[in-house]
């Protein structure tokens, strides 16, 4: 849909911070190991992943954020879906927010993919006959056949992104956010995501994408974010940050195989 600054916000971030304390380690003799055990404080450095990020996300619409890796944008997702707490700044939602962040994260690795299903449903506040009603259809987007069956700890990326991303889109999401999940699965898999997210979108869910496939965020999204090293280093039409990006890293946007995986 084309973006429409009137309509009101799903996502609204104010200028949000988040920084941690990290400690650098080395390979060292026992000796040291003991020595830095007293000094630990010493060598804590202080990350601030996000620096002063702001930006609005309408309703209904696809929001992209790219910026090469350590920008801060799985940072940024884990905030927006309220796993990590804000330093300094504001994340305000409107809606219940179904976060994709990473293949496989909140699936029991033991239970098959027809009981991940389930257990994704209760987790998302469906009742299970809610669930019920959606699992064959969770099942056929994934398109994984018996393996459906299989204890999850037996697929590959591609099955569990397969997996995942039927779960997400199909829980009746209004904020869904996808983190580079659209990344591990085939050329007709992604088109089968692609034409989904547009349905979702056709009633008025939200998504915002974090990917390094700068052809997913060029198709589908209106606005784009680009991050880097915790700033905003631009915001704009998906089009326009995509070439400035692309001009950054002095790519010619001219190449295909360039907007694959950057």
């Amino acid at each position: 849909m084309p973006y429409d600054s009137e309509l009101p916000p799903a996502v609204r971030v104010d200028d949000l911070w988040v920084s941690f304390r990290a400690t650098r380690e080395r390979q060292q003799t026992l000796a040291g190991t003991l020595a830095s055990l007293r000094n630990r404080a010493k060598r804590t450095m202080l990350i601030e992943a996000l620096r002063g990020v702001s930006f609005e996300v309408p309703v209904g619409s696809i929001y992209g954020v790219i910026g090469r890796n350590g920008a801060g944008k799985t940072t940024l997702f884990r905030t927006i879906a309220g796993i990590l707490p804000p330093t300094y700044g504001r994340v305000t939602v409107w809606g219940r927010v179904t976060p994709l962040l990473s293949l496989g994260v909140g699936f029991n690795r033991e239970l098959t993919g027809r009981e991940n299903i389930l257990l994704g449903g209760l987790t998302a506040g469906l009742s299970a006959e809610e669930v019920a009603d959606q699992a064959w259809l969770v099942e056929d987007f994934a398109g994984l056949g018996g393996a459906i069956d299989f204890p999850m700890r037996t697929y590959s990326s591609g099955m569990f992104g397969r997996l995942a991303f039927a779960v997400a889109a199909h829980l009746n999401p209004e904020i869904l956010l996808v983190d580079e999940a659209l990344s591990a699965g085939d050329a007709a898999f992604k088109a089968k995501c692609m034409e989904k997210i547009a349905e979702l979108c056709a009633r008025e869910c939200t998504v915002l994408i974090v990917t390094h496939g700068l052809q997913i965020v060029g198709a589908l999204a209106t606005q784009c974010l680009w991050l880097d090293r915790g700033q905003v280093q631009f915001e704009g039409s998906a089009s326009d940050v995509i070439s400035a990006y692309l001009a950054d890293e002095n790519i010619a946007e001219t190449d295909p195989s360039a907007l694959e995986d950057i």
